[in-house]
This record gives C-alpha cells, sequence and structure tokens, in this order.
C-alpha cells in the first residue's frame, strides 16, 4: 500500500522560511518522479515543484521559481521542499503526489 506523509507545515512571516518534507512507502522510490502541489482556500489544487526519479530534472510554476526548491534523498524515500521569501499567496494545504497517489497534506500559513 502506498503511502505519503507530509510534514513541516505550520505559521511563518512573510519573507520567510519553511521546509517540508514528505516519506513515501509503498512503492519503488527511486524509480519514480515525484510532485508537490497546493491547494489554497478556495482554489483549485495546483502544481507547485516536481522532480524526476534521478533528481537531476527539477520543475517548478512560475510563482514558485526562484524561491523554492525540491529536492530527494532516495536512501531515505523522502522528498522536501524549500521555500524562501515565502508570500502571503503562498498561503495553501501542501500535498505530496506520486501517479494517482497523494499524501494527507500539510498546512502553511503566510502571515503577519
Amino acid at each position: 500500500q502506498v503511502q505519503l506523509v507530509e510534514s513541516g507545515g505550520g505559521s511563518v512571516q512573510p519573507g520567510g522560511s519553511a521546509r517540508l518534507s514528505c516519506v513515501a512507502s509503498g512503492i519503488r522510490f527511486s524509480f519514480s518522479d515525484m510532485n508537490w502541489f497546493r491547494q489554497a482556500p478556495g482554489k483549485e489544487r495546483e502544481f507547485v515543484a516536481a522532480i524526476n526519479w534521478s533528481g537531476g530534472g527539477t520543475y517548478y510554476a512560475d510563482s514558485v521559481k526562484g524561491r523554492f526548491s525540491v529536492s530527494r534523498d532516495s536512501a531515505r524515500n523522502t522528498v522536501d521542499l524549500s521555500m524562501s521569501n515565502l508570500k502571503l499567496e503562498d498561503t495553501a494545504v501542501y500535498y505530496c503526489n506520486i501517479m494517482n497517489f497523494w499524501g494527507q497534506g500539510t498546512q502553511v500559513t503566510v502571515s503577519s
């Protein structure tokens, strides 16, 4: 059974930083592309970042490019999302995704 468990969310001031982690189990992590999505209140879920199976390719939504960084550690079956210079509009529930599997999400709230 595939399980994705996110952690690291919380409250952050504008301009601050946060780091999210997603631990995957029940899947051949080393051969899987991984994604991060987010969903803000009243909005549809949107793509944030992706990293390919080898870690050699990363992709970002224009809204986070230059501020967010995605990385993976195949030894720990984790994929991390490092977020800096956070803005109010980054407030959302962040989800880890692989194929059609989703984590439960972790809330990130950016407020002053």
